[in-house]
């Protein structure tokens, strides 16, 4: 198997399955400013944006600004669901080892912020496989749905976007790596699969992810 090509993993229900943890708290918070957002709102207007993103369509929903604590506490109430509640996403391990031993490259690039991604890797043990390959939307201007996040990711690890699978279960994500010239395998085991019909492939279970890559790799040969 070849090493000529670059996995790039979304963090939040790629990796981790945060984003059950992060909605809980958001619908509570947010409700609290005045608007009771609903999960399907979150899922739609949320899914795989930056803090920067979430934060202004927050304030647009309430015609005016957050309090100026409330970034802050957004922040320290997900990190302290991660500490307590955060697992991994079923089957990730063994799919990152597979990739590991087939001679993948990988690397991880998120709308998170750096210190997010690095504690959620690091609570779901998940750290190892990727060491400082880490990519967030604070090392660029423009986040998911924009192409930048990850261009940027390839360009750091060394690889043209015509030899990079992406993994995402956003439809931000999706958009973004589809404008990056990149496959993208559309992760929809909470995803309606609908929402990432524009990814090149789609899986349902993690256990499915090395194959689709094989497939893809082999198929660009």
């Amino acid at each position: 198997m070849t090493s000529d090509y670059l996995i790039v993993f979304d963090c939040d229900g790629v990796l981790v399955d945060s984003e059950r943890l992060m909605q809980d708290i958001d619908l509570e918070m947010i409700a609290n400013l005045g608007w009771p957002i609903t999960r399907e709102e979150i899922m739609e207007q949320h899914l795989g944006r930056s803090e920067a993103t979430v934060t202004a369509n927050i304030e647009r929903h309430l015609g005016k600004p957050v309090p100026d604590t409330f970034v802050e506490d957004r922040r320290a109430a997900h990190a302290a669901a991660f500490r307590t509640d955060l697992t991994e996403v079923a089957g990730i391990t063994t799919t990152l080892s597979e990739l590991q031993q087939a001679g993948y490259a990988t690397c991880v690039a998120s709308s998170g912020t750096h210190t997010r991604i690095r504690l959620m890797l690091a609570t779901a043990n998940l750290r190892g496989f990727f060491a400082d390959r880490i990519f967030s939307s604070e090392d660029v201007e423009r986040g998911k749905p924009a192409p930048d996040l990850f261009l940027h990711a390839a360009q750091a690890m060394g690889f043209e976007p015509g030899r990079c699978v992406v993994v995402e279960d956003s439809p931000s994500g999706v958009a973004a790596a589809t404008a990056a010239g990149m496959d993208v395998i559309g992760f929809c085991e909470t995803t309606p699969a609908k929402a990432l019909g524009d990814a090149t492939v789609l899986i349902s279970e993690m256990a499915k992810l090395s194959d689709a890559i094989h497939q893809l790799t082999e198929r660009t040969e």
